[in-house]
């Protein structure tokens, strides 16, 4: 079938659901489906006998005609919705065709098989139960070059090509993450073949951490995003006017800003937290842009932010960042529950978040939003009250199921095996953090005892502490010093602020005596009150649904 012939079907190609059901005709017998001859089922991608379905064809060919009249409205369709269908209904635990079976197919449209692939390997990575070998990590990042060089070393102006912000940004999204897993396969020399170790050791620039930085620095510069990003917070009516043609092209624009945020990872990823946020300086993270309408963009940048300022010790920075993205992922919660495969992501996110929104809150207690104090009380209340009693164990386990999955930036040492050496890069930020930890337990017993009194004098708290009134004063010294943080202000850029004290409790040291002072703000009982009727209003309205349906 021709994709003409495919623009002939009826407008009600799609269902309720938002499926194409033109793709329904498959039997549910994999053997039948694929008629495959002479070989494996899960090998068929490789196998020069395998006939396509008729679906599928249709499918690849719909999609490359989106693709060829930028039609973003159904690629995004083909994308998000059909493609996934299919993959369960067909590709479950196996690979789509090979490129070169699709070759065939679409007249080996070159810019489409190079997308193609990219779903390809992704999906492999994803879906298939013992995942890519190192053909085929080697081949995704092939791939990944001819994309980006495509993209950026057009001559002439910017390529003729339009897609949807949600596949930029995976593309983008997933190419990190393809290197994160590079890295962490490299890494396990000992379930590695001599072969294996060997095609490592003579392609050493393949996943390699510099190639990675230049793509997305590249596709940063050729965006001109900062420029735009700059024009837009000064206020200019027409930031794209501060850009080239590439900039003012919406897939340059969009793979411009995505970078910035692939970077911010990545400098994550590698422990440079000051350049991760340095990379940001342009973008305004407090309030709503242009720029991002990708919940999972937002979702990702907003964790990778209050990790970073988790790290650089600015904890009012990083409770901020954290909880700016948890009112946020509330009120887009509708939009969230769709047919999208990033929907786990975000999930799994949130749950990250609120785990080192735990922690932040517990060595730097403040005022928060009480729907997301709630929650956090919700899923995490056992784990909030052993931290504030000072247990390290739990300190311990939310950091480490809650931080990014570091990794090393240059290759392991092949003539020397090191089973733990993929564990170090996260061995030694634990080690960091619980140093941090380590030295504010003290200062938590000190905290919950000046919250008791207004004056009292240094060496009577000294004994109730059991520590010498020397030893006392520095940890009041080291009191003082820890609860100051740099604040970001408006209108400074994400490394920038003042410094600023947000302590529950304050005091000063006038001779002998401790004057304390209390600076917890009073609870504002009536928007608790008033959130706590909606909800049962709510509850009592599915309450009513559901009895109604019974």
């Amino acid at each position: 079938m021709s994709y003409n012939q495919g623009k002939d079907y009826k407008e009600s190609k799609y269902d309720k659901y938002g499926y194409d059901n033109r793709y329904e005709s498959h039997t549910g017998d994999p053997s039948k489906d694929f008629a495959i001859r002479g070989e494996d089922f899960s090998r068929r991608g490789a196998n020069p006998t395998y006939i396509v379905p008729e679906d599928i064809k249709r499918f690849l060919l719909d999609f490359q005609g989106h693709i060829r009249d930028k039609n973003v409205y159904d690629i995004n369709h083909c994308y998000e919705t059909t493609f996934n269908k299919l993959s369960e209904s067909y590709f479950k635990n196996s690979s789509w065709p090979s490129a070169e079976i699709v070759g065939e197919i679409v007249n080996n449209d070159e810019v489409f098989l190079i997308l193609y692939k990219e779903l390809y390997y992704r999906h492999i990575l994803a879906r298939t139960p013992s995942g890519p070998d190192q053909q085929q990590r080697f081949e995704s990042y092939y791939n990944y070059c001819n994309l980006f060089n495509y993209i950026l070393n057009a001559n002439g102006g910017p390529v003729d090509l339009k897609l949807p912000d949600q596949w930029l940004w995976d593309i983008i999204d997933e190419f990190i993450y393809q290197f994160q897993e590079f890295s962490k396969y490299r890494s396990k020399l000992s379930i590695k073949s001599e072969d294996e170790i060997g095609v490592l050791k003579a392609n050493p620039k393949i996943w390699n951490v510099h190639s990675v930085l230049n793509v997305l620095h590249s596709l940063v510069e050729k965006s001109g995003i900062n420029q735009q990003l700059e024009a837009y917070g000064s206020g200019v009516d027409d930031p794209e006017s501060e850009s080239s043609d590439f900039g003012r092209h919406p897939l340059y624009k969009m793979l411009g800003y995505f970078s910035l945020i692939g970077l911010l990872r990545l400098h994550s990823l590698l422990g440079d937290y000051y350049q991760a946020i340095k990379v940001l300086e342009h973008i305004q993270l407090n309030e709503q842009t242009l720029y991002s309408k990708v919940a999972a963009c937002q979702i990702s940048t907003y964790y990778y932010v209050g990790f970073a300022y988790l790290m650089m010790r600015r904890y009012q920075d990083s409770i901020r960042s954290f909880t700016n993205i948890l009112l946020f992922i509330q009120r887009t919660n509708r939009m969230l529950t769709t047919g999208s495969y990033q929907v786990d992501v975000i999930k799994k996110l949130q749950d990250k978040i609120y785990r080192l929104l735990a922690l932040v809150l517990t060595l730097h207690p403040m005022r928060i939003d009480e729907s997301v104090h709630m929650q956090l009380r919700d899923k995490l209340g056992d784990k909030l009250t052993k931290m504030q009693r000072g247990d390290v164990a739990t300190f311990e386990e939310c950091f480490s199921s809650a931080c990014p999955r570091f990794l090393s930036p240059v290759p392991p040492n092949y003539e020397e095996a090191n089973p733990s050496s993929s564990k170090e890069p996260f061995t030694l930020q634990v080690k960091v953090f619980m140093e941090e930890v380590n030295q504010q337990l003290v200062i938590q017993t000190i905290r919950s005892f000046l919250k008791l009194y207004t004056t009292m004098p240094v060496s009577k708290l000294a004994i109730f502490l059991d520590m010498s009134e020397e030893n006392f004063r520095t940890k009041l010294l080291c009191f003082k010093h820890k609860m100051k943080n740099l604040v970001w202000t408006k209108g400074a850029s994400g490394l920038d602020g003042e410094f600023q004290s947000a302590s529950e409790v304050d005091f000063y040291i006038d001779g002998e005596m401790i004057h304390i002072a209390d600076t917890k703000v009073a609870r504002r009982y009536g928007d608790f009150f008033i959130r706590q009727i909606h909800k049962f209003h709510d509850l009592n309205r599915n309450l009513k649904k559901i009895a109604s349906s019974n």
